[in-house]
């Protein structure tokens, strides 16, 4: 018997609560629909390469309206992408509302994630594999991977496993891009006429799978709480000693959602967020020009201590490192089995690399560090990227800001004393035990999942809605895959995905942080959030992420 912690314990006999209607039972809910859709961009494109399932509407779940199918029903489910807190979840509200359907439905676990489906590794998920998991963070329970679902191939191998154990559909959990895939396989499934629907489920820490469907992704809540719970720890020692700067970078590559919602619930002395660089259009030199001259401010109130935020993906928003990373990802994927590159020497690579860029390009990757320039070389992401968090960001700029003092104090404009220490808070909240918030959304969407199947849609990701509310009165119901996509170049091509939410710079999240950031610089007005809190009063465990209370007061302003 495998050793548990005692919190462990008695979170596992948890039991989460239901959203809104789905509180009544699988069997007694009701699906409406309304609202045909289209798509966020290229509609034409989306529209012929989805011509199955684009378009169709909005799915709610209410006490009246069209019967739920309740013939037998196994399904089959993908752990997809990086960890989230609460994936576990998901498939135990999967589980509980298949089986209480019908006792004889059985759900499959597809093991290492998407290629499980592909090369037939599974295990049939009982009741004791599924109660040892619950409320658990991880997705230990079947294991996740990256591989992507796109090739006819692919598709035909899954349908032969699904045929072989009878599933009727399945459910991927992933994010923006393993949802992306999602729906590729939703349209080959019913282009083909197999019987099989896909239902996807909303994971990211990151955040910027949302829309006004999708509130929130599922992990954003206990990671955000969790990064919180180490900066306020650290912002304690600052305050403390008095003798550091602290540099932390926060998960998160292509928004800065998960900076932005920490630094709200920690105040902090400095946070950059990516998109308030791209579009100010600032330059590596005066993001560190920035940061200097707050760093030289506090030591003239003798306080040579502080703490910055910098988000993952802040080096793709620098305009000119945006349009040097585009140009690497594309050279790089040229140089793919290219022997001379690939046995060359670092140094050699450096000058073949330099040779292919423009003139603009070419000295931008000339100045960095020869440290910087390998960690930009490393191997792609499965999507043709940059992997941007072994890209160590907070040490380049702890590096040209020590420069920038060393000039300004020859100037007389620093008289202070900079020490550094530099962290990367990222796999720390990945897979952190999921907050009651998440327990209960997470839970949510796994059993509305289901209620999808049973309504015959495919092609569908789970949505609950008005989360700032108490579950009783969230809102179940679907949004099409498609209605999220738009056309965006990958290795080099343009291929349909769902559009990643970034930060809006004129929205209320962000307009909280410019209101008070320029006093956080100067005075300590440091937050200590404290660890996550799974009992006592709902408005400390249950509470929602700063972020998702003010963009529903604001939604609920324009209704």
């Amino acid at each position: 018997m495998r050793e548990i912690s005692p919190l462990q314990k008695e979170r596992l006999n948890y039991r989460p609560k239901l959203a809104g209607v789905l509180s009544l039972g699988i069997n007694n809910i009701k699906l409406s629909l309304k609202d045909k859709t289209s798509a966020v961009g290229d509609v034409e494109e989306i529209k012929k390469l989805f011509p199955n399932i684009f378009g169709e509407p909005i799915a709610r779940f209410e006490a009246q309206g069209s019967e739920l199918s309740r013939e037998n029903k196994n399904v089959g489910v993908i752990l997809s992408g990086g960890q989230a807190p609460g994936g576990h979840n998901v498939i135990a509200g999967l589980f509980d509302a298949l089986k209480t359907a019908n006792t004889q439905n059985k759900l499959y676990g597809f093991l290492g994630g998407p290629s499980g489906i592909v090369d037939g590794k599974y295990i049939e998920l009982t009741d004791e594999i599924i109660n040892a998991y619950r409320n658990t963070g991880g997705f230990d329970i079947i294991g996740s991977g990256r591989t992507k679902l796109e090739t006819q191939e692919q598709f035909k191998k899954a349908l032969g496993v699904c045929q072989e154990l009878k599933i009727g559909a399945i459910v991927i959990i992933g994010g923006d891009d393993s949802n992306t895939n999602a729906c590729l396989l939703a349209q080959w499934m019913k282009e083909n006429n197999t019987g099989i629907s896909v239902i996807g489920c909303p994971k990211t820490i990151d955040g910027d799978l949302k829309n006004d469907q999708i509130e929130i992704s599922f992990g954003f809540d206990t990671a955000t709480k969790t990064y919180a719970e180490l900066i306020g720890n650290i912002q304690r020692d600052a305050n403390s000693a008095k003798k550091y700067w602290h540099f932390i970078k926060l998960m998160g590559r292509s928004a800065s959602h998960v900076c932005l919602e920490a630094a709200l619930q920690t105040q902090p002395n400095i946070t950059l967020i990516g998109e308030e660089v791209e579009q100010k259009a600032w330059s590596l030199d005066k993001i560190v020009t920035y940061m200097a001259d707050i760093i030289a401010k506090r030591a003239e109130k003798g306080k040579n201590y502080g703490v910055a935020l910098i988000p993952e993906g802040l080096i793709e928003f620098i305009p000119e490192m945006k349009n040097m990373i585009s140009s690497l990802n594309d050279l790089l994927a040229g140089l793919e089995g290219n022997d001379s590159y690939i046995n060359a020497k670092e140094d050699e690579k450096y000058s073949i690399i330099s040779s292919k860029l423009n003139d603009s390009d070419a000295k931008l990757f000339n100045s960095l560090p020869a440290q910087i320039k390998a960690q930009l070389l490393m191997d792609r992401d499965p999507h043709g990227n940059v992997q941007v968090s072994k890209i160590e960001t907070e040490k380049l700029l702890i590096a040209m800001i020590k420069e920038k003092l060393s000039q300004m104090k020859k100037e007389g404009k620093y008289t202070g004393k900079f020490s550094d220490q530099a962290h990367f808070f990222g796999y720390e909240g990945r897979c952190a035990m999921p907050s009651n918030f998440d327990a209960d959304y997470c839970y949510s969407l796994g059993y509305n999942a289901f209620a999808l199947i049973q309504a015959g849609l495919t092609g569908y990701l789970s949505s609950i809605k008005n989360t700032t509310k108490p579950a009783s009165e969230w809102i179940a119901g679907g949004v099409p895959l498609t209605m999220m996509m738009n056309m965006e170049k990958r290795h080099g091509e343009m291929k349909p995905v769902i559009k990643k939410a970034l930060v809006e710079l004129d929205g209320p999240v962000f307009a909280a942080l410019e209101k008070y950031r320029e006093k956080w610089a100067l005075e300590d007005c440091f937050i200590y959030p404290g660890a996550i809190q799974y009992f006592g009063p709902s408005d400390v465990c249950d509470i929602a992420t700063i972020t998702l209370q003010l963009e529903q007061e604001k939604q609920l302003a324009n209704v």
